[in-house]
């Protein structure tokens, strides 16, 4: 099922008890090699699969009362994988980097001579336009003017992308959109937003099957 970009019909509640659960998509093999992966729309690894499934046992316990995902197949098979019948919304989709896409931060700072960063300098056009993070947050925007009603009801899932959720976290947590930038998801996470003494709030980040190591580099 898609939805279509449309504000509820009535305003977000205050301090709403449900949760907010993100999915970070499984590994891809451009995920694992730090390559930025916008648009391109490729499949889970085997290990991503796996990532997937494991993220599902880590929402068993909640009452899923909306489910979306990103529309593309990393997205929507990882939430199939972990059990959730999510529906499409196209605003969920990656940051386009365009002329960046594919290409990792380390190749993009020896062409460029600097320590070059998306949330920092921005990308640049290739056969995208590319996007600004404020137009990325904008997207986040929109999704949580939909989602925060629903979590009077209930909890809500979320699968899509590592830079699309970390924006969409500060949005939630109305920041600025760079504040993305200081925390990082890994493939297959699981991280919980919600509200704690009626401010929004980081109840859990970055989980998975083992604490990692490094930070994510895609």
């Amino acid at each position: 099922m898609t939805t279509f970009d449309a504000l509820p019909d009535r305003p977000a509640p205050d301090n709403p008890s449900g949760k907010l659960v993100l999915l970070r998509h499984g590994e891809t093999a451009w995920s694992k090699a730090g390559k930025h992966t916008g648009l391109t729309d490729i499949p889970l690894t085997a290990h991503g699969e796996d990532l997937a499934r494991g993220a599902g046992a880590l929402v068993t316990g909640y009452d899923f009362r909306l489910i979306l995902s990103s529309p593309l197949q990393r997205a929507r098979r990882t939430a199939e994988l972990a059990g959730l019948d999510a529906d499409i919304d196209p605003l969920m989709v990656e940051w386009d980097y365009g002329g960046y896409e594919g290409r990792t931060t380390r190749e993009i700072r020896q062409e460029l001579g600097y320590n070059w960063s998306a949330f920092t300098h921005g990308v640049i056009r290739g056969e995208t336009p590319g996007e600004t993070v404020e137009e990325v947050a904008a997207r986040a925007s929109r999704v949580l003017t939909r989602v925060l009603p629903a979590l009077a009801e209930g909890d809500v899932a979320l699968v899509a992308h590592g830079h699309y959720l970390r924006i969409l976290t500060a949005v939630f947590l109305r920041l600025a959109p760079r504040f993305g930038a200081m925390i990082t998801l890994d493939a297959g996470s699981v991280s919980v937003l919600g509200f704690y003494r009626e401010q929004p709030s980081i109840l859990a980040w970055n989980h998975g099957p083992e604490l990692p190591l490094v930070p994510s580099e895609s």
